[in-house]
C-alpha cells in the first residue's frame, strides 16, 4: 500500500505498521485462559514472558553486558530526571552535566533540588547549537555522576561519542537509543524515554550497572528506589503491561530488519536526504545546529522569516506532511526521523523542500 501521510512528529511518534497490526491482532484474541493480552496479571506466567521477551530485545540489540539490569518504569524520561539525584545525590554532593539543550537543562535544574550542579559544558550562549568535542570534556572527580543528553529533540544537536571520564556516565538518550549501536559498557546508567524509538508514552527503559544500584542512597522512597525495581524485576507494584508488551514487539521489528547496526545506515540515509537539501539552498533554509553536531533524529531549521515558515507548513499537511512545527521555545522547522520513519517520507519532505524555494525564486 502506498503511504500518503508521513507524521514528524518528535513524540509519541510514528510506530512501525508491522508493530501495531501485530498488537491489534494480539489485542483482538484471547490466550488460553480467555483473555487478552490486555487484561492479563502482571503476576501470570504469560505476561512474564512477555516482560523476559521485551528485556531479552534489548539486551540483543545493545549488547547489554550480564551485570547490567535493565528496568522498565513508568513516568517517561523526566521521571529520571528527579530519580538520578534522588538516588545518587545528598545536599552534601555535586553531580557534572553537560548542558547542550532544552532536555538536558531541564534534567540539570531537577538535580539542583538534591545537590549541587556543575554544569561543566553550557551550550546556551550560543543557542545550544554545538556539541562540545571529547577533548573539552573534563568531569570533577569528587563528584557522583557526570550526565548528558546523546541527542537533544529541540535543537537537533546529538553526541558521536561517549565521554571519557573517571566517574559514572549517565546518559539520557531518549530520542535517539536503538538508533544506533551504543557502548553501554561506557555508561553507568542510560534511560530513555519509550515514545520516540522504543514503544508508546508513559514508559521508560532504564539499564542500570549493578555496581551503581549497589552505591545507591539507602532508606530512600520505595516508588524511587533503583534497588528495590532492580530487586523486583520492574514490578514492585502494577508496572504498564501493554507498554512492555509494544516494547518487545517493537525489538522483534528491529531484529528482523538487521538490528541496530542495519537501522543506523537507514537512518543517516534519511537524515542525509534532508540535509542535503538544506546545504543546497543556505540562503533560505538555515540549519539550527553546526554541521557537526547535526543530528540524525531531528533535523531543525528556519526559514528567512515568520511568515514563510506559517505558509512552508500549510503546504506541507496539504500534501501529507504533518508535524513539522518546531518546538514552541525556538520555533522554526523540525523533522523527528526516528527508526519507524519511513525513507519515503524523507524523500517527500526534500521534493517538497527543494519546491517550496524555488517558488520563492
Amino acid at each position: 500500500m502506498v503511504q500518503n501521510s508521513f507524521n514528524f512528529s518528535a513524540g509519541p511518534s510514528v510506530l512501525p505498521s508491522e508493530v501495531k497490526l501485530r498488537a491489534i491482532e494480539e489485542l483482538a484474541k484471547n490466550g488460553a485462559d480467555g483473555f487478552s493480552v490486555m487484561e492479563i496479571s502482571h503476576r501470570s506466567d504469560r505476561f512474564h514472558k512477555i516482560l523476559h521477551s521485551a528485556e531479552a530485545g534489548l539486551r540483543r540489540l545493545l549488547n547489554v553486558p550480564a551485570n547490567y539490569r535493565i528496568l522498565f518504569l513508568s513516568g517517561g524520561a523526566s521521571m529520571q530526571f528527579s530519580m538520578i539525584p534522588y538516588n545518587f545525590l545528598t545536599t552534601n554532593d555535586s553531580a557534572d552535566y553537560i548542558v547542550t539543550g532544552y532536555w538536558s537543562e531541564k534534567a540539570a535544574r531537577e538535580a539542583e533540588k538534591c545537590g549541587t550542579v556543575k554544569r561543566i559544558f553550557n551550550g546556551s550562549p550560543d543557542g545550544f547549537r554545538v556539541i562540545p568535542k571529547g577533548s573539552e570534556i573534563f568531569a570533577n572527580k569528587e563528584s557522583k555522576y557526570l550526565h548528558y543528553c546523546s541527542n537533544e529533540t529541540i535543537q537537533g544537536v546529538e553526541f558521536d561519542y561517549v565521554p571519557n571520564v573517571e566517574i559514572p556516565v549517565i546518559c539520557d538518550a531518549s530520542s535517539n537509543i536503538l538508533s544506533k549501536p551504543i557502548a553501554v559498557e561506557k555508561h553507568s546508567l542510560i534511560y530513555a524515554g519509550a515514545q520516540k524509538n522504543i514503544g508508546p508514552s508513559g514508559i521508560s527503559v532504564v539499564i542500570i550497572k549493578d555496581e551503581l544500584i549497589e552505591n545507591s542512597i539507602p532508606k530512600r522512597l520505595a516508588a524511587l528506589d533503583y534497588k528495590i525495581f532492580a530487586e523486583n524485576k520492574s514490578m514492585p507494584n502494577t508496572p504498564n503491561t501493554w507498554g512492555i508488551f509494544i516494547i518487545g514487539l517493537v525489538c522483534e521489528w528491529l531484529e528482523s530488519l538487521g538490528g541496530v547496526t542495519a537501522i543506523e545506515a537507514l537512518n543517516k540515509q534519511k537524515a542525509d536526504s534532508i540535509y542535503e537539501v538544506i546545504d543546497s539552498f543556505p540562503d533560505f533554509y538555515q540549519g539550527h545546529s553546526e554541521t557537526s553536531s547535526r543530528s540524525r533524529m531531528n533535523v531543525t531549521f528556519t526559514l528567512p522569516n515568520s511568515p514563510l515558515e506559517e505558509e512552508f507548513l500549510k503546504q506541507a499537511e496539504v500534501i501529507g506532511l504533518y508535524g513539522l512545527k518546531g518546538h514552541r521555545s525556538i520555533g522554526g522547522i523540525r523533522a523527528s526521523l526516528y527508526n519507524a520513519f519511513p525513507l519515503e517520507g524523507t524523500e517527500k519532505l526534500a521534493e517538497f523542500m527543494r519546491a517550496f524555494r524555488l517558488k520563492q525564486i
